[in-house]
């Protein structure tokens, strides 16, 4: 039973030959080694399709019973599962295709879904439309994969160079195709297929659409016919057709006929040379070393049989249907006869070897010449095949060379033919009428078929046979290649040929031999030959035999020239009727004219080729030809003659020197009349001409050739002087005629041949253009110039390009005609029908094109110079010009006139280029695109046919790829580059359009969205919901070519700069707000865009360095967008797809099962990779790409100048420089150019001229530098272009990617190898400095990186309670990590390894080095990176769970260094191996320069000077003196710092600076070194002298400059100067904590530094406000006046100081005492903490670390103060009978505060003194603030050791004081690290808190023992009748003197028995067993871990003991 049927999708008439197409032509043309082995299967393959070829499957029964219910049934697709259902509709449409093309039912239905698929691609046309096109094209795909497999046959013509294996291969293949009858088959579907027949039968089935797809269709089956015919002829060009072959061949050529033109057509001229190359043995003439070979290949050699059977086929005397046709075989035969018989190899076939005289009559009889020249070589499809031409020319040479006497006769033959004519001439009869002219047309031949050369191969040479050898050599010629001492046999015949001809020439062959000549003289050697034989006939002296005056010689023709000139001038008729239409005056005859024609014509060729010929002719002083012409112009001659005369002219005018005595001449002359001459009654001249006789002929010869002549003199320039005496000089005459007169009238003319109308209008445009094009517009063109003109003042005509300019800036007629003409030629191409004059309309429309795109690229500086300038001219920008109305069609339609050329890119590419170039000019103007779009898109079938021409535009593939080597002319590889540029036009277009607002253009072009929002688009593949094909598909499409394969992308290689574009739209796309949603999810999800091509990365591409690092620049940057976006939508798979291709170092390969033995095995590579180089890892990609980047870059030689001065020199290129559109300024080297060469051309004299070459070849130098220049900059920017997307790349994959996709241990290692490898490339002796920014910042943000993840790596805790010490170890990250084992807690950096962060901190530190003294921006992110390596060997932020201190003294000296500890001495270890150089960079820095680099540069000596147990850094800068430079900074920043108090804040730069030097002091003065230092360079001096702490503003939390503003980013001038105290309060603090050695010498210093800003400290201590800062002010003050306001200080200072200021620093210590004892009144109460309200509109973070903070400054406070009041005690106590007493015995503030509290205890009183009560009080408080936070502590530490199980609310909470915003967002993983930052912090803070509580406990207990002592032991109550104290005024009377003035103050502080007893009595009770128990509870928690003397203890007991004794 049969298998069921099913349809393939991908259609068997067509898919598969197209893949058969793309193999052969990758294989063979573009030459790609993969594709070699696809090759060989695929046409094993398709083997059967070649054998029959073209043959259709055909119909069946079965079929169409199938087809028929597929409707109902469906039917099953190949690939697809179930079966389809197919539309009616389709059905009907299978059979009618099935019919039409006689084709199977079911491939008929495979053509239509085949055409529905491809229905995008072709806008307007139906399926069925669609799949007419794709049967023709995979019929055209096998005829074309035939013709390259032909084509690289091993051969004897020609060779492609391929592979000897591929050759054989293609041969073996075409050979058996040979032997199963392929020529029988070609011949026999060339007499089939036929356009005309296809056409009708698709017109009859309405298989035919639109007029480009009627000419699509015919453009197909032609080429089928062409491909077919090629395979014949490279078959019979590489091995001669068999004999059978060979005569079905000749059989076929007999049925021939001629086009309606008269020439073969295309396919029948390659079926002549097919044959004409079998029957060819000048090969052999080669004397190649396969002769032998050659020869038996050859049947024409070795077989008699074929020769007997060709030669009877030809002498048949049966007609063809063509005898010219017949007659050429029958020569080709009987010169291949002639030529085997001279053969010595070959000698068995004589019987035919005489028979070939008899068959070249035949031939000659059959006027085979005169087929030649008319069928053959005047046949267009001649002259694109080189080797057509190369056969003719072979066939004629050989003619002439084997057959000398058949010449011979010729001539004979011909000289009695003249005598015959001339006799009959004389008897006045008419000559007869048999005469034979084959030497005549053999003539004319030979002149037709040389005088185009379009390969230069310069075939005409051989008949050349040099009598002096040239000069120079040429491989071009076919026998001057080799510098011969005699020339081959074959060129003295032709040359002989040549020169005997013209001996005695009869006047009938005159005419032909000068054709012939005119042939051969084309081209530079030949014309110079030429010149030399015209020159040699005149009968010089050395050629005596040519006899004088040879007719054909120079001297005859001018000579000849000269006499008519004389003739005519004796006969010129008066002035008045000279330009009447006279008959053809009886001086010149036709036959003369002819003759006349002829001699110009070839005198036009040869000065045209040679410029030796055409200088020596101008200057001969008998001949003077130029002269001459001019004299004929001004006679009586017909047109035709006198644009002939013109056009030799314009010939002369190629060369400069005779150009400019032209243009004088013809202004002498008056050709065209520019000056009247006074009484003149009539004009004369050209115009005349022009109006009077060409009209009325219809005819305009005349016009074109003055056009011509014009055209080529302006080329030269044009005399500034033109004209001058007669008229005001100028060119402005001739543009006048040109623009009005022959320009803007030539449309209305009538034109006998209609292609002359597009022919006067291409002459005339070129010339416009010309001028255009050399204009620069200059300010001296603005200016109105005079001239005296006869006495009077003139204005002098402007340049014509500034005419031009005006004219085109203008609604002028000459615009309106221009832009008319533009829509004329886009209605004919749109017929696609040819018409007369068809290249003239193309080439007209170009000139139009370019003369706006010209006026577009000088329009800005034109207007600009005008806007400046006087002048009243009036212009409008051209862009705006195009919007105007066209008056044809009364729309704004000249834009989308200009847009639908593209339509015509494939057929027009030179127009669709310039159509491109104007769009993308006008593009870039932002006012125009909304019009555009809505002038696009207001039409839909216009807007429709826009997207196709510029979709086609862009797929067009054969832009500037490959080159077919046999057959690609010139103008292929021209059309093939304008296709490119065009696409880059287009491409530039959508990228400016891109940067516009919408609606603009790129939108429409790439298919978004223009009516609803562009965000809202949904884009989809072409055709998927009707979604037509747009650029976008077209540039992924470009992209996408080549991505399946190894070699990556192919237009990165075959069109760099066009990838390049292309990947920067799609990033545009990418990275604009409003299409980035659309875009990168259709890349995503329709093409998974990013992923193909960044598997090909890195592009290497040496040829095209620059276009590659800007691809892989644009693709990165693509990349690091999906990467973000991609994290931020948690679309995580498509994160770690590209993540694992951008890093992975694995081969690839299946992963192991079982997770953890694969992940053990990673680490064990992980831990062995860095030791030694393992074999199974390859390198990340990522590190590819970066190797791809070259740092090192050649700068070219400076420039050494011989005339020059290269100052000057420079300056001239800086003046030239621009900015290109990449943004880069590179140097304008045209203008350059034109500037050079005008200075050159500016010199005079003599030595100039002698000179001038040598300075020209100077100038070209000076341009080649300057190109080397541009290149290095512009190669430079993509290296740094490059560079910033890598790094771009890099910080996304770190920064924005989900940690937990690379694991810890990985993304150390990754960060450690991209270090390495940056700073190996950078620091390499060629890396270029210019790299180093961007290299700086990538190394900041990886170091950062790599700071981080080690330090997160450290603190994964583990889970187990016992841990005390090792509390954070570093593990791998927890997700996969196995449980640690012991060893694991002490390995250190365990993923990247010590050796590692040692060797990234040398490489760091020699970055630092090698920045030498410049780069200070980069050195800045340098710093910025080493103090994040810094950080890494930081101990983490431990929980302090009050546990440590239980280790011993001893213990904690002798244990092991731990790993922090390690890395850090082996890092300054590296530090200090740099010496002194280093340190002396790093303080450079922080002295001076940049300001950040200072912050940087101070924050990295801070990190340096905490770790330097040696001090060897203090020392240095110490004794550099760079301390001091830094101190005495600080007094120079005072105004600056001043100046930041403003309420308008200025920039903050000198307060960061302020703090950062400060924060350095600071770190310096924690040492005693360096507090020592620091003291000695005068710090405190320096703060003291700072009048800025003077100046503290006014606070006011309701006025301007509240609190409240502290939120803002700004703060306000409070906050600031808060910023700017609280440092310095630091900086004292510390050098007071520091200063061991000399402690009163530095608090003396500090209490002169209070003392200075006395005002300001009274502040703080006077009215605290409630905010953060201000009680951080109060913390830090109370810190140093506790210990510098002491007595003791003072008394240290009595050396030094008087007597008055010791006075008042007593003062001073009194008050300060005295407001700091008022401060407890304040902080020691249970609100204290109310009425610090924070601010309301903090967020929660805020809040929460602020309320941390607050708390501790206030403990803080209250610890200071209670410090204070001890020291107080302690120092002016002698003992205890007289000691010093701060607190009254009173208890009432302690019981007042447990009721209500009064309010005016809020305010402190300060006119007595305290009472012990407060203490007691904040003693209490004390203790129960201490057992709140120690809870708090206790159960944080509980929280910490369990994060994972913590409720998720809690969790919730604890980021929420960490974090504000992005928490949604966060995984589990994340939210736990931030939940244990935040416990830590919280723990940490409790446990200084907890610390302050205790000691305030300690002290409080201290205070109150010391004066219960007092007040209970030794106090002598003041009983009524004592008047005061007795003995006890003790040191507290000294105190009480200084605090209270008042007089009634003793009274009112005398303690009475009453009091004592009341003390005694509320003391008891205060200090009961409850608050006892609490301070032993917090003695035994808290105080016996810190210490093992319990000092609290004692003190209770002693309390205790003194409250229960009575006093006796």
């Amino acid at each position: 039973m049969e298998s069921p049927l099913a349809v393939n999708s991908g259609t068997s008439l067509w898919g598969p030959y197209k893949d058969l197409w793309h193999t052969v032509d990758n294989a063979l043309l573009r030459r790609q080694p993969d594709a070699i082995q696809l090759l060989d299967l695929v046409l094993k393959k398709h083997k059967p399709d070649f054998i029959s070829l073209f043959k259709n499957p055909p119909k069946s029964a079965q079929q169409h019973e199938m087809i028929k219910k597929a409707s109902t049934e469906g039917i099953a697709i190949i690939g697809q599962q179930g079966s389809r259902l197919l539309p009616e509709q389709l059905i009907k449409e299978a059979f009618i295709l099935s019919d039409l093309f006689n084709i199977g039912e079911i491939a008929a239905v495979e053509l239509l879904l085949a055409g529905e698929h491809q229905q995008p691609h072709f806008p307007g046309l139906t399926r069925g439309l669609v799949a007419i096109l794709l049967y023709w094209d995979g019929k055209n795909c096998i005829a074309s994969s035939l013709r390259a497999l032909m084509q690289s046959r091993k051969g004897k013509t020609f060779t492609l160079e391929l592979s000897p294996e591929l050759v054989s291969m293609t041969t073996r293949f075409t050979d058996d195709l040979m032997e199963n009858g392929l020529t029988h088959k070609i011949l026999d579907l060339l007499s089939q297929i036929d356009v005309n027949n296809e056409f009708e039968k698709l017109q009859k089935e309405r298989g035919l659409g639109s007029e480009k797809h009627r000419k699509q269709v015919s453009d197909l089956i032609k080429e089928c016919r062409k491909s077919l015919s090629e395979s014949l002829f490279l078959w019979s060009c590489q091995s001669p057709l068999s004999k059978e072959n060979t005569l079905l061949l000749i059989g076929h050529l007999e049925k021939v006929t001629l086009e309606a033109d008269g020439t073969l057509h295309a396919v029948n001229l390659t079926l002549l040379m097919a044959l004409l190359y079998c029957l060819d043995v000048g090969f052999l003439d080669q004397g190649t070393e396969d002769r032998e070979e050659l020869i038996h290949q050859t049947p024409l050699l070795t077989e008699r049989q074929y020769i007997a059977a060709i030669h009877n086929r030809l002498q048949d005397s049966q007609p063809w249907k063509l005898p010219g046709l017949q007659a050429t075989v029958r020569l080709a035969w009987a010169l291949a006869l002639r030529g085997v018989s001279q053969l010595s190899e070959v000698t068995a076939l004589t019987e035919f070897a005489e028979a070939d005289e008899g068959m070249v009559e035949l031939a000659i009889g059959g006027n085979a010449f005169l087929f030649l020249t008319d069928a053959v070589v005047g046949s267009e499809g001649f002259w694109p095949e080189e080797f057509f031409i190369r056969r003719v020319h072979k066939l004629v040479t050989d003619f002439l060379t084997l057959m000398p006497m058949k010449v011979k006769q010729l001539r004979n033959r011909a000289e009695e033919d003249a005598r015959l004519i001339h006799m009959s001439f004389q008897m006045g009869n008419e000559p007869p009428t048999s005469l034979r002219r084959d030497l005549e047309h053999l003539m004319i031949l030979i002149g037709d078929l040389y005088k185009k050369d379009p390969f230069n191969l310069e075939l005409a040479l051989e008949y050349w046979c040099p009598s002096e050898p040239l000069q120079t050599t040429t491989l071009m010629g076919s026998f001057l290649g080799v510098a011969h001492q005699r020339p081959p046999q074959r060129q003295v015949v032709l040359s002989k040929f040549v020169r005997q001809m013209s001996d005695l020439l009869p006047s009938t062959l005159y005419i032909p031999y000068l054709k012939m000549l005119q042939g051969l003289a084309s081209g530079p050697q030949c014309a110079h030959y030429c010149f030399s034989l015209l020159k040699a006939n005149g009968g010089g002296h050395d050629n005596t035999q040519a006899g004088v005056g040879s007719p054909v010689s120079w001297e005859h023709f001018f000579h000849s020239l000269m006499l008519y000139h004389e003739h005519l001038r004796r006969d010129m008729p008066s002035s008045d009727s000279i330009h009447q239409r006279h008959p053809l005056l009886r001086g010149i005859t036709q036959h003369e004219l002819d003759g006349l024609t002829a001699c110009l014509q070839l005198t036009t060729i040869i000065i045209e080729w040679s410029e030796s010929a055409r200088l020596a002719l101008c200057e001969h002083a008998q001949w003077m030809p130029v002269v001459v012409i001019l004299g004929l112009l001004q006679c009586s001659i017909p047109p035709v003659l006198k644009a002939e005369l013109l056009n030799t002219l314009a010939a002369f005018g190629k060369s400069p020197e005779i150009a400019a005595s032209l243009w004088q001449s013809l202004e002498y002359t008056q050709i065209l009349q520019t000056a009247r001459v006074p009484g003149q009654r009539q004009a004369t001249g050209i115009e005349v001409e022009l109006n009077e006789i060409e009209s009325r002929c219809e005819e305009y010869p005349l016009t074109r050739a003055f056009c011509h002549l014009i055209g080529t003199l302006v080329e030269s320039s044009i005399p500034a002087n033109l004209g001058a005496g007669l008229r005001a000089p100028g060119f402005e005459p001739y543009l006048q005629f040109l623009r009005d007169t022959v320009f803007l009238r030539f449309h209305t003319r009538a034109y006998r041949r209609p292609a002359e109308k597009w022919e006067v209008a291409e002459t005339v445009l070129n010339v416009f253009y010309k001028l255009l094009r050399d204009y620069e517009p200059q300010p001296e063109d603005f200016v109105n110039q005079f001239v005296e003109l006869q006495g009077e003042e003139r204005v002098a005509y402007k340049p014509p390009g500034f005419n031009l300019m005006h004219h085109l800036l203008n609604e002028s007629p000459m615009l309106e005609l221009c832009l008319g003409l533009l829509e004329e030629g886009v209605t004919q191409l749109d017929t696609y029908a040819p018409f007369p004059g068809k290249k003239h309309l193309e080439k007209t429309v170009a000139y139009c094109f370019m003369l706006l795109n010209l006026t577009l690229q000088k329009e800005n500086l034109f207007m600009d110079l005008l806007r400046e300038s006087h002048l009243s001219l009036i212009v409008t920008p051209l862009e705006q010009l195009l919007q105007g109305i066209n008056p044809r069609s009364k729309k704004a339609d000249h834009v989308v006139n200009i847009a639908r050329y593209l339509y015509h890119g494939n057929d027009n590419p030179e127009l669709a280029f310039e159509s491109s170039k104007i769009l993308c000019s006008i593009s870039c103007n932002p006012n125009i695109q909304a019009k555009l779009v809505g002038d696009f898109t207001q039409d839909q079938k216009v807007s429709e046919k826009l997207m196709a021409g510029f979709v086609e535009c862009l797929d067009n593939d054969d832009s500037e790829e490959f080159e077919n080597p046999i057959e690609d002319t010139e103008i292929e590889k021209k059309r093939g580059a304008l296709r490119h540029k065009t696409k880059i036009h287009i491409l530039n277009l959508l990228i400016t359009s891109l940067e516009m607002k919408p609606p603009n253009l790129a939108l429409y072009l790439l298919g978004f969205e223009l009516k609803k929002p562009v965000g809202t688009t949904n884009l989809q593949d072409s055709g998927v919901l009707g979604c037509p094909r747009t650029c976008l598909h077209s540039i992924l499409n470009i992209l996408e070519q080549g991505t399946k394969e190894r070699a990556g992308p192919t237009a990165v290689w075959d069109t760099p700069q066009l990838a390049e574009l292309c990947y920067q739209v799609i990033y545009q796309l990418c990275a604009c707000m409003e299409t980035s949603g659309p875009t990168m999810r259709y890349l995503r999800t329709s093409q998974d865009f990013l992923y193909t091509q960044l598997q090909h990365l890195p592009f290497s591409v040496k040829e095209h360095e620059i276009s590659a690092l800007n691809q892989m620049s644009w693709l990165m940057r693509t990349a690091s967008i999906e990467l973000r976006i991609t994290s931020l939508n948690r679309q995580r798979s498509h994160t770690q797809r590209l993540l694992h291709l951008l890093l992975n170092d694995m081969p690839a390969k299946p992963h192991a099962a079982d997770g953890e033995a694969s992940m053990d095995e990673e680490s064990r590579v992980f831990g062995v990779s860095f030791y030694s180089d393992v074999t199974s890892k390859v390198r990340r990609k990522i590190l590819n790409i970066l190797a791809s980047i070259d740092f090192s870059q050649e700068i070219p030689e400076p420039l050494q100048l011989d005339f020059f001065d290269r100052n000057q020199i420079e300056q001239v290129i800086a003046n030239c420089e621009h900015k290109n559109r990449r943004g880069q300024t590179v140097c304008n080297v045209k203008l350059l150019h034109r500037v050079l060469v005008a200075e050159v051309n500016a010199l005079q004299g003599m030595a100039a001229i002698g000179q001038r070459p040598l300075l020209m070849e100077e100038i070209n130098t000076i341009l080649q530098y300057v190109v080397e220049r541009n290149r290095l900059l512009q190669c430079l920017h993509a290296k740094r272009h490059a560079l910033e997307s890598w790094r771009q790349l890099v910080e996304i994959i770190l920064t924005a990617c989900p940690q937990d996709l690379i694991q810890a241990s990985q993304r150390q290692l990754i960060i450690r190898d991209l270090l390495q490898d940056v700073h190996n490339k950078i620091l390499d002796d060629d890396a270029t400095p210019e790299l180093m920014p961007v290299v700086a910042g990538v190394v900041f943000t990886l170091t950062a990186h790599l700071s981080q993840s080690i330090r997160t790596e450290q603190k994964q805790p583990l889970a187990a309670p016992g841990l005390s010490q090792s509390q954070y170890v570093p593990l791998l990250d927890d997700l996969f990590a196995a449980p640690p084992g012991p060893e694991s807690l002490f390995s250190g950096y365990a993923s990247i390894g010590e050796s590692s962060l040692h060797t990234i901190l040398q490489k760091l530190l020699e970055f630092v080095l090698k920045t030498g003294g410049g780069y200070q921006r980069v050195r800045a992110h340098l710093y910025g990176s080493l103090l994040y390596y810094l950080q890494i060997a930081q101990r983490p932020d431990e929980p302090d769970t009050l546990e440590s201190a239980q280790n011993t003294m001893w213990e904690r000296l002798t244990a092991p260094e731990d790993v922090f500890a390690k890395l850090q001495r082996k890092n300054l270890s590296i530090f200090e191996s740099y010496g002194t150089a280093l340190m002396e960079v790093v303080c450079r820095d922080a002295c001076d320069g940049h300001e950040i680099g200072r912050m940087l540069a101070l924050a990295l000596l801070d990190r340096i000077i905490s770790v330097d147990k040696t001090q060897q850094w203090l020392i240095y800068i110490s004794n550099s003196g760079y301390l001091k430079v830094l101190v005495n900074s600080l007094a120079q920043d005072d105004g600056t710092l001043q100046n930041l108090l403003n309420p308008q804040p200025p920039l903050l730069k000198a307060l960061y600076i302020y703090e950062s030097k400060m924060a350095f002091l600071t770190r310096v003065a924690k040492s005693q070194q360096g507090a020592l230092e620091l003291l000695r360079s005068g710090i405190i001096a320096n703060l003291a002298s700072l009048r800025v702490f003077g100046m503290r503003p006014e606070t006011n939390s309701h006025g301007a400059f509240g609190m409240r503003e502290a939120s803002a980013f700004i703060p306000g001038p409070v906050e600031r100067h808060r910023q700017i105290l609280l440092p310095a309060l630091q900086l004292c603090q510390v050098i007071l904590t520091s200063s061991t050695a000399q402690p009163l010498q530095a608090a003396g210093q500090v209490l002169q530094f209070l003392a200075t800003h006395l005002d300001t400290i009274h502040a703080i201590l006077r009215s605290p406000e409630g905010s953060l800062g201000s009680l951080q002010e109060l913390a830090l003050l109370t810190g140093i006046i506790s210990k510098a306001a002491l007595p003791g200080v003072v008394t240290e200072m009595d050396n030094n100081v008087n007597e008055g200021s010791l006075m008042e620093f007593q003062g001073h210590i009194r008050r300060f005492q005295r407001q700091c004892l008022g401060l407890l009144n304040l902080f020691g109460g249970s609100d204290k903490l109310r009425q610090f309200c924070l601010q309301d509109d903090l967020s929660q973070v805020d809040r929460a670390s602020k309320r941390d903070e607050m708390e501790l400054a206030v403990q803080q406070i209250c610890s200071n103060v209670m410090e204070y009041c001890q020291a107080l005690m302690i120092q002016s106590s002698l003992t205890f009978t007289q000691s010093a007493c701060l607190f009254t015995p009173s208890l009432i503030e302690s019981t007042s505060r447990d009721g209500s509290r009064p309010d005016s205890l809020s305010v402190l009183q300060s006119s007595r003194l305290p009472g012990l009560g407060i203490v007691f009080y904040l003693l209490k408080q004390s203790a129960n603030d201490f057992f709140t936070y120690y809870d708090i502590h206790r159960q944080s530490v509980g929280k910490l050791q369990n994060v994972e199980q913590l409720p998720p609310d809690e969790i919730k909470e604890l980021c929420q004081a960490e974090v504000s915003i992005g928490m949604d967002k966060m995984s589990t993983t994340q939210k736990y690290a931030i939940a244990r930052r935040r416990l830590v912090k919280l723990i940490n803070n409790r446990a200084k808190l907890l610390s302050l509580c205790s000691y305030t406990i300690e002290t409080c207990l201290f205070v109150l023992w010391w004066h219960l002592e007092y007040y209970l032991l030794h106090c002598t109550p003041s009983d009524p009748q004592d008047s005061l104290f007795s003995n006890t005024t003790f040191g507290s009377r000294r105190f009480q003197d200084t605090l209270n003035t008042d007089p009634n103050a003793d009274k009112r502080n005398r303690v009475s028995q009453q009091d004592l007893d009341m003390l005694k009595a509320e003391g008891a009770n205060l200090f009961g067993e409850t608050l006892q128990k609490r301070l032993l509870d917090i003695e035994s928690l808290y105080c016996k871990v810190r210490s093992r003397h319990s000092f609290i203890q004692a003190l209770v007991r002693r309390i205790r003991g003194l409250l229960r004794v009575s006093r006796g």
